[in-house]
């Protein structure tokens, strides 16, 4: 075990203290880094987005400078009606957090399974494409090795994830700055090279508009311009990551939140805008097995005239720094997903274990359900990213829709009490309007060609989501009849004496957790079966520090209260009885380890002693039941014999 652990250190790195002031300050995102981290995601859909919109119209490209116009302001419309949901969330957890809370939990619940879908197809996506570029500069030969490779990408982003966001993103920092700065350089120079024809791009642009409208009507025309633009709604994707993790984020974070949205907004408007341009000025045309941004950068490499082997390496150069732009932007699965899960977790729709925070504080289970998830549908898709793409531009839309339709209702029904209602209500309508109008065009054009599976894969995840959440619920209704039965409210005066510990004499170890009734049942049942013997009562519970309670200011202060006054309900009961009792209390992200500690001082110091603990039992427990709940008591049981300290599993029927 020590091996092993010294593994796990080594690749992942030490833990962090959970309650050390200084931790939240060390592994929070400053607005630089959020934008690296989370903008990623967004920045990199200009190496396809655009593209896909640009084909889209086909011999009518003059609508490619509409195009970039609408880009353009399509991307500032959504960030400003975001910045709303991070002014009004500012612990995180952006669409599903708004359509709960301002549009109901039904409609939260089918925000959170369309991003959840949406952060595995990011990275599925991501990596897919960030392989088809790498290997596009390999012989055709290389190709067996693609999907081998694409894999190992996502192992790799796993683990840097598993060691922090804050690690993980400064290792991917020069390929995103690299990115960035190379792109805006070949934009610039791409457009001043061919300044003559931008006098003339928009009354040619006019003129052909007004000919194709004349022979084909204004409908056709409208209609073939709201269908590319639909269809690069991909472009568009990665933009609610901030407010999705807002949390992440450092002090003052609501403006550390608008700083970072300024920054992805500003990125990819110019970007995702520019490449359209691009395209115009330089007439770029189709070639098979190349993207639009490969036939563009090469042409304005070439136009250098340098040595054929440079201009080759150069624009080398640049395909790879797309390549890892997608790399890096396949992390904010890894950073938005496990939040979200996280936060569904506190609500009862998926198994409470996606709220846990592993050492290094992160929610581990999440960044591995991302990963497995993302490497299925890669496996199943071979990392086609022409099938990928599909099941990927409807999910975000979902969200964006649901979330601004949320605000509209909000700021609607605030009219009356907050400044400034109408211009906030415009802007969500306006936002609602375009991301609706996209989702709708996007399903319709593209059901047939695989939307339908996406829609079928998210109403899975709805379903399921919903079953989970129903048996938590009745499980909750049984555990109140339970503290009901065996933890009234207290009758019995606080400041009742203290008998004294006796070290030497039988004691009885209780491991408690938030559930009185259960403790209670153990207590009583303890004493009904061995009267009278045991003279000291120990209980000792242990706070855990999951994603819930890590998650905003006063948290850890709340869930310290919350232990501590559960733990004096057991020893002011025990003094009511005259009996001699005292409780312990631990805090931290694995709850066994810190009982296991609590466990063995305390037998150490009461050498005579038994330790017992509760367990639910369900009637026709199935595995997934069985999944839905941590098994404590019994991984303790286990702990607690490998260290020669007896102990007892009280089991009560719920």
């Amino acid at each position: 075990m020590l091996f092993v652990d010294k593994f796990r250190e080594a690749v992942i790195g030490k833990p962090h203290d959970p309650l050390h002031p200084d931790t939240r300050h060390n592994i929070a995102l400053v607005a630089f880094l959020a934008w690296i981290g989370l903008g990623a995601d967004g920045l990199s859909s200009a190496c396809y987005g655009p593209e896909e919109a640009f084909l889209a119209l086909g011999q009518y490209t003059h609508f490619g400078l509409y195009l970039a116009a609408a880009t353009f302001l399509t991307v500032f419309i959504i960030a400003l009606a975001y910045n709303q949901v991070i002014e009004l969330f500012p612990s995180g957890g952006g669409g599903y957090k708004v359509a709960t809370q301002l549009l109901g939990p039904r409609a939260g619940l089918v925000s959170g399974s369309a991003l959840l879908v949406d952060y595995i197809l990011t990275i599925a996506i991501s990596i897919a494409a960030s392989g088809d570029a790498l290997f596009s500069l390999l012989p055709s030969g290389a190709q067996l090795y693609k999907l081998p490779t694409q894999v190992m990408l996502i192992i790799v982003l796993i683990i840097l994830n598993l060691r922090g966001m804050k690690e993980s993103i400064r290792v991917l920092l020069p390929i995103f700055l690299g990115f960035f700065l190379t792109h805006v350089f070949l934009i610039l120079y791409g457009v001043v090279a061919h300044s003559e024809g931008l006098p003339r791009l928009i009354p040619d642009t006019l003129n052909e508009t007004q000919q194709l409208s004349n022979q084909m009507g204004w409908t056709f025309a409208a209609a073939l311009f709201l269908r590319a633009y639909s269809l690069g709604g991909g472009t568009y994707t990665g933009l609610e990551a901030v407010s999705n993790n807002v949390n992440m984020l450092s002090e003052p974070r609501v403006k550390t939140g608008r700083y970072t949205m300024l920054y992805m907004a500003s990125s990819l408007s110019f970007t995702a805008g520019g490449v359209i341009l691009l395209y115009l000025l330089w007439k770029v045309q189709p070639v098979p097995h190349q993207t639009l941004n490969a036939i563009t950068f090469g042409a304005i490499i070439n136009s250098w005239q340098l040595d054929p082997i440079l201009s080759h390496g150069l624009l080398a150069v640049v395909l790879l720094l797309e390549t890892g732009l997608l790399f890096v932007a396949a992390n904010t699965g890894f950073l938005g997903g496990p939040t979200v899960l996280a936060n569904m977790a506190v609500d009862s729709w998926i198994p409470r274990q996606f709220r846990n925070l592993s050492g290094r504080l992160v929610t581990q289970n999440g960044i591995f359900l991302m990963g497995v998830g993302a490497l299925g549908i890669l496996a199943w898709t071979h990392g086609d990213v022409s099938v990928l793409v599909v099941l990927y531009s409807i999910n975000v839309f979902i969200t964006f829709s649901l979330s601004l339709l949320g605000l509209c209702r909000h700021w609607w029904r605030s009219r009356y009490d907050a400044d400034g209602w109408k211009s906030r209500l415009l802007l969500s309508l306006l936002g609602f309007t375009v991301t609706g109008g996209i989702l709708i065009v996007t399903v319709v054009e593209k059901f047939a060609e695989g939307g339908w599976l996406t829609i079928f894969i998210t109403g899975l995840i709805i379903a399921l989501c919903a079953l989970i959440r129903r048996h938590y619920e009745r499980v909750r209704l049984q555990l109140r009849t339970v503290d009901a039965l065996y933890a009234p409210r207290p009758h019995w005066d606080e400041d009742l004496p203290e008998p004294p510990l006796d070290p030497e004499q039988p004691t009885a170890i209780f491991l408690v957790g938030k559930n009185r009734g259960l403790g209670m049942y153990a207590l009583k049942w303890l004493n009904e079966l061995f009267p009278g013997h045991f003279k000291n009562f120990i209980f000792i519970s242990v706070g855990e520090v999951d994603a819930e309670s890590y998650g905003g200011k006063g948290a850890l202060r709340s869930l310290q209260y919350q232990i501590e006054n559960s733990l004096r309900y057991y020893v002011n009961y025990c003094h009511s009885q005259n009996w001699a009792a005292i409780s312990y209390a631990a805090y931290g992200t694995d709850v066994e380890t810190e009982l296991e500690k609590l466990a063995a001082q305390v037998t150490k110091d009461y050498p005579n002693s038994v330790c017992l603990g509760s367990k639910l039992i369900f009637d026709n427990e199935s595995w997934l039941i069985s999944w839905l709940h941590n098994h404590t008591a019994i991984a303790m049981q286990r702990r607690l014999h490998l260290r020669e300290i007896q102990m007892i599993v009280t089991p009560i029927k719920i």
